[in-house]
């Protein structure tokens, strides 16, 4: 059982209060009796107990809940403009069973009820919501709310999706169908043994699509807004880092930075020198406030992080991190510092 007073993030009533304004019910009627403010819901950084969260939950859906589709509708507002270091640590991703692990811990942050886990059988690949612990008039939202968030992140990430073969809940059927197929391309079979969303195992472990453009540069923008909070750069080095962020998950090395900025390694390492740094330095820098960032907001292992920083080994990104903060990733992360407050992806 979820613990009632653990924070999560409030993302997931964040799009349900906006639903349910869309329809006619004001924030401060949806958030009656929690302790939060509808100002909050403007804050990307603010958290809520999980029994606020069933609390709102149960006031819109005592309004609202027999609208087919309300708790896809919900879901699919989950976008990354709102994830901030959760939408970089996706963006790096190099294959769908990467983007699923990485998802489900984000997830974990936003979808607190139930639990998603992944079965490999007989060619297939299941994302199975289990709902034992929720309340029976509870499980259908929180049910469509994590299956259907966790295929649109490739969607909006590479501008294509994972092909579903089959999407199962365990409620009845809805008297309308159509928000399902838009979300899942395919209309669910309900009344099923499991809620779950199945596809073909095989493509798993293909490359995912270069990401696209879009979700490119919002991730460049987080990126330098972050970087800028660190410490601000100005010419030459601005355009290196520029380029060491540019590509999620992808760090280039020196010589690669150089022929982008049309001009040798000798050259690129002469005028840096001139502005007081060093290509090294640069590198440092960003992998510095980048690991902060994810370690502090999201929940990646050490290993992801270090992927997404362009480490071969974990182990060469723990030595970086000591000679950074002096200590390893994971004590950094369980003293719960939050010095990155995170922008948004718009």
């Amino acid at each position: 059982m979820v613990d009632p007073d653990s924070l999560r993030s409030t993302e997931g009533v964040r799009a349900l209060v906006r639903i349910a304004g869309e329809c006619g019910m004001a924030p401060a009627e949806c958030l009656a009796g929690t302790a939060l403010a509808p100002a909050a819901l403007d804050d990307p950084c603010a958290e809520i107990t999980a029994r606020d969260e069933l609390r709102i939950v149960h006031t819109v859906l005592g309004s609202f809940g027999d609208e087919p589709g309300l708790h896809l509708a919900a879901a699919v507002r989950h976008r990354l403009r709102s994830r901030g270091p959760w939408g970089l640590a996706l963006l790096g991703s190099r294959t769908p069973r990467e983007l699923i692990e990485v998802g489900l811990r984000c997830v974990g942050r936003t979808v607190p009820f139930g639990r998603v886990t992944v079965e490999e059988t007989d060619g297939e690949a299941r994302l199975v919501f289990e709902d034992a612990d929720l309340p029976p008039g509870m499980r259908a939202f929180f049910a469509e709310a994590a299956l259907a968030g966790l295929p649109a992140f490739d969607r909006e990430l590479f501008s294509v999706g994972v092909p579903v073969r089959r999407v199962s809940f365990r409620h009845a059927c809805p008297r309308d169908t159509k928000r399902y197929r838009d979300v899942f391309g395919v209309v669910p079979i309900f009344g099923a043994p499991m809620s779950a969303v199945v596809f073909d195992r095989g493509v798993l472990d293909r490359p995912l699509p270069p990401v696209n453009a879009a979700a490119k540069d919002n991730c460049g923008l987080l990126c330098r807004d972050l970087l800028d909070r660190h410490r601000n750069r100005t010419g030459v080095a601005a355009s290196v880092r520029d380029r060491l962020v540019r590509t999620p998950g992808e760090i280039p090395d020196q010589a690669t930075v150089a022929l982008g900025l049309y001009m040798s390694s000798r050259t690129l390492s002469r005028r840096l020198h001139e502005e007081g740094t060093s290509f090294r330095a640069l590198l440092d820098e960003v992998r510095q406030t980048m690991s902060e960032v994810l370690l502090a907001h999201t929940d990646m292992t050490t290993e992801q992080v270090a992927a997404r920083l362009g480490y071969a080994e974990a182990a060469s990104f723990i030595r970086a991190f000591r000679r950074w903060q002096g200590c390893p990733p994971q004590t950094f992360r369980s003293r719960g510092r939050r010095s990155h407050r995170a922008p948004e992806l718009v």
